[in-house]
């Protein structure tokens, strides 16, 4: 598993920088974002350093399924109401112009009550 030791999202799964987890397992770790948009507000990250959805290969295809799947599940289990009721948004920023801060690939999930929509 790569890992960059410059890399915020690399130190957080390795326990360097606290936070506050959401889950985890042997490939995906989970955690609440540090200045939620919204009520339910964290980000799922590979444990592997992939520096963005650009560098995603067809090698990456079982983890980015698994990923996905994880989402909902979560989202649910961490507030956010059932479909179609409720739901939740999934936001990937990619690049500088996509609006990437952290170059380490990770989702925003995003739900809750919804006074916080932003457009």
């Amino acid at each position: 598993m790569t890992h960059d030791p410059n890399c915020i999202f690399c130190k957080i799964i390795a326990g360097q920088i606290p936070s506050r987890k959401v889950y985890e397992d042997d490939e995906l770790y989970a955690f609440h974002d540090i200045h939620p948009w919204a009520p339910v507000h964290f980000l799922i990250v590979p444990k592997a350093h992939i520096p963005s959805m650009a560098q995603l290969t067809p090698a990456h295809e079982r983890l980015m399924g698994r990923l996905m799947v994880l989402a909902p599940r979560l989202a649910l289990e961490q507030g956010c109401l059932p479909y179609p009721e409720g739901g939740f948004r999934i936001v990937c920023n990619t690049g500088e112009h996509g609006g990437q801060e952290v170059h380490h690939l990770h989702v925003h999930v995003i739900g809750g009550p919804r006074p916080w929509r932003k457009g």
